[in-house]
């Protein structure tokens, strides 16, 4: 038996890849480069934005159409395999969000929608304790988180995903020094909301371990559990590796001591990826970040006066509701003072089930959106 995966989307999907391709390997499936050849195609979704969403339908149905035309009509060279049908797995954040309706209404849309789909599968049931199929030959994924309670106003993930549940520090260490053990010298720490990291069990049974899992700290505007991820950080940078880097972090969580753990290990990372989304006050208190233009500057700054060869990428979206040209131009001011590396810049699109999607009309044309990609890539991009 043969299987063929799909990807879409995040790091974070990337990740959840190795471990699926894992699970059908263990399972006596051999895995290979083109789905037509395959006896099972899994496709992992990403759903944060439409364009994302329709390319998984869009797959669904060439695989469908595959499927049932007859076997003259296919590729030559295929026709004995395509006396088989073709089957189909989803997981990822479209089976999640559906999964994770306690109606039942959205996963008996889909069925119905899509009776060609075989399954739709839960990330969560394919467990962490497999190991992954690494796809990397020098840098290992590391999963310490899953999922997120942040609830951006724009965001799907939460519904999706799940609230944010994170590993236990001593299963990640194990997992990384098994990668070690075999070869690799960098790795990235993933979670949707990385430095958000909390030590389900504590490690150490120190006074420090306590304090990391009970006390609230108010930061940037959010009140928050403290978080336990410089600790993970720094046991991560004492070992044998050549580079450590994270993502994605949120500006609520980058703690002092986090800032310090970064500034006392030249293992870890230099170009930290720290999203903004917008540089607009009212745009921000409308999706929900939390935070002010001059906290998130005063943060950067803060970071630049501790770790001198500190560079920063970020995320951005652009036309959101209410981004007037005011607005717009609060968002070029703040990125011309942070002086980013590298912008990831994404259009807004309402997603269907998230705050600003009913509260607010998407009321910016496209070609608006675009000029504002142009201006924040040239300015950022291209220099």
């Amino acid at each position: 038996m043969k299987f063929f995966i799909k990807t879409f989307g995040c790091i974070q999907n990337t990740a959840d890849s190795e471990r699926i391709k894992a699970f059908y390997w263990n399972k006596g499936y051999k895995e290979v480069d083109n789905w037509r050849e395959a006896d099972l195609v899994v496709i992992n979704t990403c759903i944060i934005r439409e364009s994302a969403e329709n390319r998984v339908y869009g797959l669904i149905n060439e695989i469908d159409k595959w499927n049932r035309n007859p076997p003259a009509l296919r590729a030559p060279s295929l026709d004995k395999e395509g006396l088989k049908k073709i089957s189909i797995v989803v997981t990822g954040c479209l089976a999640g969000l559906a999964n994770k309706d306690k109606t039942g209404k959205k996963l008996a849309q889909l069925k119905r929608d899509f009776p060609e789909v075989s399954e739709f599968l839960p990330i969560e049931k394919i467990s962490y304790k497999i190991d992954p199929i690494r796809d990397k030959k020098d840098l290992a994924l590391i999963p310490i988180s899953f999922g997120c309670s942040n609830f951006c106003s724009y965001c799907i993930v939460p519904f999706a995903r799940g609230p944010e549940i994170s590993r236990p520090m001593e299963e990640i260490l194990k997992e990384i020094d098994v990668v070690i053990k075999n070869g690799f010298k960098e790795v990235l720490l993933i979670g949707q909301n990385v430095n958000s990291y909390l030590n389900p069990k504590p490690l150490f049974n120190s006074p420090l371990d306590e304090r990391e899992n009970t006390n609230y700290v108010v930061h940037m505007g959010k009140k928050r559990l403290h978080s336990s991820f410089h600790i993970l950080l720094e046991e991560v940078a004492k070992k044998d590796l050549q580079k450590i880097s994270f993502v994605s972090s949120n500006p609520w969580d980058f703690s002092d001591e986090l800032i310090a753990t970064i500034a006392k290990y030249p293992n870890i990372d230099r170009l930290l990826h720290l999203p903004f989304q917008a540089g607009d006050d009212e745009v921000l208190k409308k999706m929900n970040r939390g935070y002010t233009q001059k906290e998130y500057l005063d943060l950067v700054k803060k970071i630049r006066s501790q770790i001198s060869d500190v560079r920063f990428s970020t995320d951005i979206i652009i036309g959101f509701p209410g981004e007037d040209e005011k607005a717009f131009q609060n968002t070029v001011k703040l990125c011309k003072k942070a002086k980013f590396e590298i912008a990831y810049l994404n259009k807004y699109s309402p997603r269907k089930g998230t705050v600003s999607a009913k509260l607010y009309k998407d009321e910016i044309p496209q070609s608006e959106k675009k000029r504002r990609w142009n201006v924040l890539n040239d300015l950022i991009n291209k220099k």
